[in-house]
């Protein structure tokens, strides 16, 4: 049965906190620096901030950018004893479906390494399976409401 998880980040603390939890879990998890994560929400809903935490937590030091301009922003730390490549990308101005092979992500996502990608709902149909679909949805009081889906044996260890 899939693993599903359902939590609350009442401020960014909470956000920050639980991206510590996953940094650690990656490093427990022998394949997870391979993972995919897929990150949906709506503009403002906290998914940017969500892997500039997780970025630190792995070791990420310096400026993070957001890719939303270049759709994608690569990483490469030590982290959990062992070089860790990451890519970071925001595929909410990605349209052509075509772009995805000049731009090499076949290549990416089939290589070593984290991808974590906000609005792969606009890249349907060409990017792969994620291990964790993560939601965010914000309430009037401005509390995140977040729902993680494991789709992979790699997602549920994770989210074990």
């Amino acid at each position: 049965m899939p693993i599903v998880k359902t939590l609350s980040w009442p401020d960014e603390a909470a956000t920050e906190a639980f991206a510590q939890q996953l940094a650690a879990a990656l490093c427990r998890t022998p394949a997870a620096p391979s993972a995919c994560m897929a990150l949906h929400g709506n503009l403002g809903a906290g998914k940017t901030t969500f892997v500039r935490h997780l970025l630190r937590a792995l070791g990420v030091t310096g400026r993070i950018k957001s890719p939303t301009y270049a759709v994608v922003e690569p990483y490469e730390v030590t982290a959990c004893g062992q070089p860790l490549h990451i890519w970071h990308f925001d595929f909410y101005r990605f349209s052509d479906p075509r772009e995805w092979e000049d731009a090499g992500f076949r290549d990416l996502f089939a290589s070593p390494g984290l991808k974590l990608c906000e609005w792969p709902e606009h890249a349907q149909g060409v990017m792969p399976m994620p291990d964790v679909d993560l939601h965010i949805e914000v309430d009037t009081d401005g509390q995140r409401h977040v729902t993680l889906h494991a789709h992979t044996p790699l997602g549920e260890s994770l989210l074990a």
